[in-house]
């Protein structure tokens, strides 16, 4: 077998090994998948009223605002699921398993790459199911079938990228406790953004942050395409994020990896 075959035999065996740990530990992947279903239950049914009738629109109320919020809750569920995946790489690297994987004749990329798919298949599937209770909870998209790929083809991007930084961050971490707290900034972000109201509310020096961060071009490209809103350049803007992140981190992230075990 060529260089190529054993490192894709490799990485699905790691792919098999952190699905397997998926369901060895239930709690958390329902605790990644329960923390943006709370925020949307929050949100709508206890703010909604409110923020509803501030959007503009004459009807206002929770009906307008959950359409308005849903995006951002979508996102925010990526943001929560990949947290899972620094503490597994931080569980990894702290426990030693890494140490003895260093000595078997497989793919170092292998490892990398069965956190990383594992973790988008566990992401994707989470979004399934906030999408799923956003709708019974009043989500009305009238995104065509072409939009709801796009959007899609953009959550997948937003994915691998913080997955990749994700995998940085547990590998930078000291302690799966360090690993557990370094992404909260990412799930604080949507919040900072367009998520949850719309910029031109905020005071100027946040607004300026908001406007500039890589969230909210995400965010109103995928409210765009699923609710019709105007995506302008943002689209663009967003892919950009998604490339630069994915790049840096995944390059980051193979040095952290690549460097003599210090633990």
């Amino acid at each position: 077998m060529t260089t190529l075959t054993y490192a894709a035999r490799d990485s699905k065996t790691m792919l098999r090994r952190n699905l397997r740990r998926v369901v060895r530990y239930p709690s958390m992947t329902l605790m990644l998948v329960g923390m943006p279903i709370v925020f949307l239950m929050l949100f709508v049914y206890v703010f909604g009223g409110t923020l509803g009738a501030g959007l503009g629109d004459p009807s206002g109320g929770r009906t307008e605002y959950v359409n308005y919020v849903a995006p951002a809750i979508i996102l925010m569920t990526v943001t929560a699921a990949v947290q899972g995946t620094a503490i597994s790489v931080a569980m990894d690297m702290t426990e030693g398993i890494i140490a003895r994987f260093r000595t078997m004749a497989i793919s170092r990329a292998a490892v990398l790459t069965g956190h990383v798919v594992g973790s988008l298949i566990q992401t994707m599937a989470s979004m399934v199911v906030v999408i799923g209770v956003a709708l019974l909870v009043g989500f009305r998209p009238n995104a065509n079938v072409a939009e709801w790929l796009a959007a899609a083809g953009l959550l997948t991007m937003v994915s691998l990228a913080l997955i990749w930084l994700s995998v940085a961050l547990g590998l930078k971490a000291k302690s799966v406790e360090t690993a557990s707290n370094t992404p909260m900034f990412l799930v604080l972000l949507p919040f900072l953004g367009s998520g949850f109201v719309p910029t031109e509310s905020m005071p100027a020096g946040l607004r300026w942050f908001a406007e500039n961060q890589p969230f909210t071009p995400i965010i109103e490209t995928v409210r765009g395409l699923l609710m019709g809103t105007p995506i302008g350049n943002n689209g663009v803007i967003a892919v950009a994020w998604c490339i630069g992140i994915a790049l840096v981190a995944y390059l980051w992230a193979t040095k952290l990896f690549s460097r003599p075990p210090i633990r």
